[in-house]
């Protein structure tokens, strides 16, 4: 039963790591490629390509963002943070079922029901920023999360990335419409003026977005505060 145990724990945190490992590495790569896209001295079929490399390639970073609660919430069980059962459930349901509603956003992209769903993930975005908040003050001032300073820590930056990711769709529309006029009758200087104000207005909220997994991801490694028992 230990063994099995041990076995489970190595490939949750297996899994942690990758989803850190592809969040990062898929930003930095949606990144790259918006330079492409709003790069005026390339020829709109190349525009073109390097927009659907940019988009494709962005779901990697949204798939590990879904899922990051549930791997982080099933790790800290083995850690000894014992969460109520129906927290757990809640904890284990979360990921994949994020995980369909982005994927579903994604793949119906300017249906109605694409639409509909796009606009219920914002507000659970914006309920979850609000609800992490909740619950680390909650579970803090009650005891529960004290002897785990480090968990809370890495809950409020979740908290925080998802506030970034949320200001980065603020922010994004003028690279939208832009990329609109290049699609449909090519790129104008108001088109390009449009995308680069777009990608500039959202620049700051990515690299907080590198900044706050890269801290999570090192938190989860030294577990400062963490008692003799964690």
């Amino acid at each position: 039963m230990v063994e099995e145990l041990s076995l489970a724990h190595g490939l949750v945190r297996y899994l942690h790591i990758l989803l850190f490992v592809y969040w990062l590495g898929g930003d930095a790569g949606v990144f790259y490629s918006s330079g492409f896209v709003t790069n005026p001295k390339l020829s709109r079929e190349q525009r073109l390509t390097a927009f659907k490399i940019f988009v494709n390639l962005d779901m990697l970073p949204r798939y590990c963002l879904a899922l990051m609660l549930t791997v982080g919430g099933v790790l800290a069980e083995f850690v000894g943070y014992e969460h109520p059962l129906w927290q757990t459930i809640a904890i284990v349901a979360l990921g994949p079922i994020w995980v369909w509603v982005v994927h579903t956003i994604h793949v119906k992209e300017g249906t109605a029901f694409g639409k509909q769903l796009a606009a219920i993930d914002r507000w659970f975005r914006v309920f979850m920023i609000f609800a992490l908040l909740a619950s680390v003050a909650y579970h803090w001032t009650t005891g529960p999360l004290r002897p785990y300073p480090w968990l809370a820590a890495k809950l409020l930056i979740f908290a925080f990335l998802i506030f970034c990711g949320f200001m980065i769709r603020v922010k994004i529309p003028p690279f939208m419409e832009g990329f609109k006029t290049l699609a449909t009758t090519g790129p104008t200087l108001e088109s390009d003026r449009q995308m680069q104000e777009g990608m500039a207005a959202s620049r700051p909220y990515v690299l907080l977005i590198w900044a706050g997994v890269a801290i999570s991801a090192l938190i989860g490694v030294l577990k400062p505060g963490q008692g003799p028992l964690g």
